[in-house]
C-alpha cells in the first residue's frame, strides 16, 4: 500500500539584465524580462494547472492531496505582475487538500555559506507562507533537494518534523527510497526521498519519443507506483510544476496524464492513497537511519552539488558574494541587503555551469546567456557595484 506524495516546487529567478562593468545603474533585474517569462510560464503553466488541480481536488473529495514549495522570488513577482497566479493558489489551499513548505526564501544556497542567512531566509519564507495561507509549515525542503546530516540536524533544531531529500543511490545504497527514514542525531526528523526514476519518468522522458515506455500514460504509471507494494511504503513523486505545459508542452498529452493519474493510481487498489508530506510523517514511522555525510541535490545526473559548483567561476562567484555578507549587514540598508539577497539566487550560478553532454543542454535551456562565462562576467559586473555601494563609493 504506497502511500503516493506528489510534491512541486514553484519558483522563478529574477534574471539581471546585461551589465557592463562601466554600468553604474542600481536597475540590476531585467524586470521586463522576468515580468514577460513569468507571464508566459503562468499561461502555459501555473492557471491552467491549478485549475485543472482544482477541479481534481474537489473531484476526489479528499482523496487527492498534493504539496508545494512557492519561493519567496516567484511570490514577489507574482504579486507585482500577475496577483492571480497567488489567487489560483489561495483558491487551492481553500480546499483543505494542499499543504504548503518551507525552504530558503530566495531559493539561494545560503546553507552551504552561512547559517545566519540561511535561518533569515527561512524565516522570511515562513513568515510569507504564513501571510499568504496561513500555514505553519512543518516540513522543509532545502533549494534544489540540497540536503546533509549537517542540514537535517539544522532543520531539526528550527522545529521542523519532515525534511524533503533526494533519494540519491549514493546515499541508499541498496535500500529503497519508498520508505521514511530518520538522519543520525535528530530523532524527532523525518526524512522523505524522491524516487527520482519514477519522478523523472514524469518530469523529463515523458515527451521522449526514444523512450522505450514512451507513450507513458496514467494506466502504465498506475502500474509502476503498485509495484512497490511490499517493497516500501511511500511513493514520493517530487518535481517542478513548470513540468506541466512549460516543460512538457500541452500537445505531449502531460495534462490528460495529470488529469487521470490520480484516479489511475486510487482505481488500482483500495489500499492506495495519496498524502501529504506532514501526513506521511505522522502516517509512518522511519524504517532506519539514513547517513548523508556529503551534499546531495535533485540535480543532473551526479545529483550533488556540481551544477553550482562545478567549476572555478561558481566558487569565485559565490566566495565573492558571501565574503561582504557581514560589512553589508553591519550598514544596515534594506535596499543594498535586498539586492544582494537576490544574487544569492541559486540559479545565477547554475546558469554558470560549464556540463556538456545531456546535463549541459539542461543548463543551456535555462539560462539567458550565450555562454558560462558570460554569465560570470555579468554577475561579476553587478556583484562590484554592489560592492562598490557597501563602501559608500
Amino acid at each position: 500500500m504506497p502511500s503516493v506524495c506528489l510534491y512541486f516546487q514553484v519558483h522563478q529567478p529574477y534574471r539581471l539584465r546585461r551589465y557592463s562593468v562601466f554600468d553604474t545603474d542600481r536597475a540590476y533585474f531585467d524586470e521586463a524580462k522576468n515580468a514577460e517569462i513569468l507571464r508566459r510560464v503562468a499561461h502555459r503553466c501555473y492557471l491552467p494547472t491549478n485549475k485543472l488541480l482544482l477541479e481534481m481536488l474537489r473531484g476526489h473529495e479528499g482523496k487527492f492531496v498534493v504539496a508545494f514549495s512557492l519561493s519567496g522570488m516567484l511570490i514577489e513577482q507574482a504579486q507585482q505582475h500577475m496577483p492571480e497566479i497567488l489567487d489560483s493558489f489561495r483558491e487551492l489551499n481553500s480546499t483543505g487538500c494542499v499543504e504548503f513548505l518551507n525552504e530558503t526564501y530566495h531559493h539561494s544556497l545560503s546553507f552551504l555559506y552561512s547559517r545566519e542567512e540561511f535561518r533569515a531566509q527561512v524565516e522570511l519564507h515562513r513568515s510569507k507562507i504564513k501571510e499568504l495561507f496561513g500555514q505553519d509549515a512543518r516540513v522543509f525542503r532545502n533549494t534544489e533537494l540540497i540536503y546533509n546530516n549537517d542540514l537535517g540536524h539544522f532543520v531539526s533544531h528550527m522545529g521542523y518534523d519532515g525534511c524533503l531529500a533526494e533519494g540519491a543511490d549514493a546515499v541508499l545504497g541498496t535500500r529503497t527510497p519508498n520508505s521514511v527514514y530518520r538522519p543520525p542525531h535528530a530523532p524527532k526528523l523525518k526524512l522523505l526521498l524522491k524516487n527520482y526514476r519514477l519522478s523523472d519518468d514524469v518530469a523529463f522522458r515523458f515527451s521522449n519519443r526514444l523512450w522505450e515506455q514512451w507513450p507513458l500514460n496514467a494506466e502504465k504509471f498506475s502500474g509502476w507506483v503498485n509495484q512497490i507494494n511490499g517493497h516500501g511504503e511511500v511513493c514520493n513523486l517530487f518535481m517542478d510544476y513548470e513540468t506541466f505545459g512549460e516543460h512538457q508542452w500541452a500537445d505531449t498529452g502531460i495534462f490528460d496524464f495529470l488529469k487521470h493519474m490520480p484516479g489511475a493510481i486510487l482505481k488500482s487498489s483500495s489500499q492506495n492513497e495519496f498524502l501529504t508530506p506532514s501526513q506521511v510523517i505522522d502516517k509512518h514511522a522511519p524504517a532506519g537511519e539514513i547517513d548523508a555525510p556529503h551534499m546531495v541535490s535533485w540535480a543532473d545526473s551526479e545529483r550533488d552539488l556540481s551544477a553550482w559548483l562545478g567549476n572555478a567561476m561558481q566558487s569565485n562567484a559565490l566566495h565573492e558574494l558571501y565574503k561582504i555578507e557581514g560589512a553589508l549587514k553591519e550598514k544596515a540598508d534594506p535596499d543594498l541587503l535586498e539586492d544582494w539577497r537576490r544574487l544569492t539566487t541559486s540559479d545565477h550560478f547554475y546558469y554558470m555551469c560549464t556540463k556538456y553532454w545531456a546535463d549541459g543542454d539542461v543548463h543551456k535551456y535555462f539560462s539567458p546567456y550565450e555562454s558560462p562565462y558570460d554569465s560570470y562576467i555579468n554577475f561579476m559586473n553587478v556583484l562590484d557595484n554592489v560592492t562598490t555601494r557597501l563602501r559608500g563609493m
